[in-house]
């Protein structure tokens, strides 16, 4: 059965940092894109980063670039959201997803299987 599971959420004062982790089981996670979205009270869920299966390469959204690192450890078949310098504006709801595509997307529509999600609460 595939899944994947987020952890690492939590309470961080503005200007911390925190580390989510994204664990596969069923399938291999470096075969997919993945992505990590958030979704804030009453808004759409957004595209964050993602890592392509074709090279590795990682793409981050304007809000989170210069702050936020995408890794894989195919070994563990996990991946990790390294969240630094967190704004109260990174207060969501962050969700891991897989793509059965080689290239990233930030579209909600294009991926296939969601994981359960992680609340994030960036606040002093």
């Amino acid at each position: 059965q595939v899944q994947i599971v987020e952890s690492g959420g939590g309470l961080v004062q503005p200007g911390g940092s925190l580390r989510l982790s994204c664990q596969a089981s069923g399938f291999a996670l470096d075969y997919y894109v993945i992505g990590w979205f958030r979704q804030a009270p009453g808004k759409e869920r957004e595209g964050v980063s993602c890592i392509s299966s074709s090279d590795g390469s990682t793409y981050y959204s304007d809000s989170v670039k210069g702050r936020f690192t995408f890794t894989r450890d195919n070994a563990e078949n996990t991946v990790y959201l390294q969240m630094n310098s967190m704004k109260p504006e990174d207060t969501a709801v962050y969700y891991c997803a897989i793509r059965d595509d080689p290239d990233c997307s930030d579209a909600v529509e294009d991926y296939d299987t969601w994981g359960q999600g992680t609340q994030v609460t960036v606040s002093s």
